[in-house]
């Protein structure tokens, strides 16, 4: 884990949280940072400044914030909690400079996060880090995908940490899951968006939305979550998805041609934060914020290009 730098807050963190982004990246006004009273203000992880994060938890959780140390800056970042031992939401940013590429799919396996203590982790009794995924009838389900970050070997490879996954049934994981991050990649592009804003994740929070425990340990979650926000020309728009992890695919909605149909689990991104009790895309301006946050579910569906 990187040391925690606990310093006081002061005018110079704030001046740290404005320079963390660079204009393409977070272009929030200040004007509009001075309106908003639930911003992320931390000069621990000034990136929790950026437009993908949402509110930090604080407590028990930590954020990870993965980095390739070359010109793309960061890959993606993740709220982790130490307690429960599993992570609560990966978030990244999706825009012409970070996506294209074809560096391939990391095929060494799923590395332990060389930035989480190892106290973190389920481990062994020697204290080796644990892979309780295997042979447990989930898949790694990632949460931050390898198909979107393609533009680099040392991003993908960060992709395939153990913190970026949760437990997924295959049947989930390679079908309606997999649909829902494929609609992602097709709105990345230039013509819809300057930059997409995406925090995803399942619930850990509740023991209601808590499918289960691999070994009585890992969390198994009940539903899983997106919540996209969207940068262009026009301004700012938001979706959310919301769905709940099932056994059997024809539990979920298709088409005549056996394609997934998508609209039944948009969800507007006010009715995401009262299912998760997560404050998403906190760093916009309050007016923004509550504008894209209370658009009618059919005008979401509508603008985003959904039947």
């Amino acid at each position: 884990m990187r040391p925690l730098k606990l310093l006081s807050l002061t005018f110079l963190s704030v001046i740290l949280i404005f320079c963390s982004c660079s204009k393409d990246e977070n272009d929030v006004k200040m004007k509009g940072l001075a309106e908003n009273k639930n911003r992320n203000l931390t000069s621990v992880y000034p990136e929790a400044s950026r437009l993908e994060f949402p509110k930090l938890k604080g407590g028990n959780s930590i954020v990870l914030i993965h980095k390739t140390n070359d010109k793309y800056g960061v890959n993606f970042s993740t709220e982790w909690d130490c307690i429960k031992k599993s992570q609560r939401w990966s978030c990244y940013q999706m825009h012409s400079g970070n996506s294209g590429g074809n560096v391939g799919r990391y095929q060494e396996g799923y590395p332990f996060d060389e930035d989480l203590d190892h106290s973190n982790y389920f481990t062994t009794a020697d204290g080796t880090p644990l892979d309780l995924f295997w042979s447990s009838g989930y898949d790694h389900g990632h949460i931050c995908p390898s198909a979107d970050r393609q533009y680099s070997k040392e991003a993908n490879r960060q992709t395939f940490f153990l913190t970026n996954m949760q437990p997924q049934r295959n049947v989930f994981n390679a079908g309606v899951w997999s649909a829902m991050e494929q609609q992602v990649r097709n709105w990345n592009r230039g013509s819809f968006r300057d930059t997409l804003y995406v925090c995803k994740g399942g619930t850990i929070d509740r023991d209601d939305q808590i499918r289960g425990y691999v070994q009585n340990k890992m969390i198994i979650p009940k539903y899983f979550f997106m919540a996209i926000l969207c940068k262009n020309s026009s301004g700012y728009k938001a979706l959310g998805f919301w769905i709940e992890h099932k056994d059997k695919d024809s539990d979920y909605t298709k088409d005549a041609k056996g394609d997934y149909m998508l609209s039944p689990y948009v969800v507007s991104i006010r009715e995401l934060e009262t299912l998760t009790n997560i404050d998403f895309f906190c760093n916009l301006d309050d007016e923004t914020e509550d504008h894209i946050e209370t658009l009618g579910v059919e005008n979401i569906k509508s603008a985003w290009g959904l039947k």
